[in-house]
């Protein structure tokens, strides 16, 4: 396996040794990567910064915006000749 930066070798190496750095100050929650993290953090603050473009419903992760758009606005999607 091949890495482009120390530190995506540094996050791998992790899944080897067990090692979570990054603990959230709120629970015993803890994490690999800081990003994990921040996104752990929102579950405490109710922080939804990701909206549908669709019908403005907000949520934690981009990735479930994508996931929404599929089942609730599949549908909704203009038809190409």
């Amino acid at each position: 396996m091949t890495f482009v930066n120390a530190g995506d070798l540094q996050r791998h190496l992790r899944t080897h040794t067990g090692e979570r750095p990054y603990k959230c100050h709120l629970c015993s929650s803890a994490f690999v990567n800081a990003g994990d993290l921040k996104r752990h953090l929102r579950t405490h603050t109710g922080e939804k910064p990701f909206e549908c473009d669709l019908c403005r419903k907000q949520f934690t992760r981009s990735s479930d915006v994508a996931g929404h758009k599929k089942r609730v606005h599949a549908a909704a999607k203009p038809a190409h000749p």
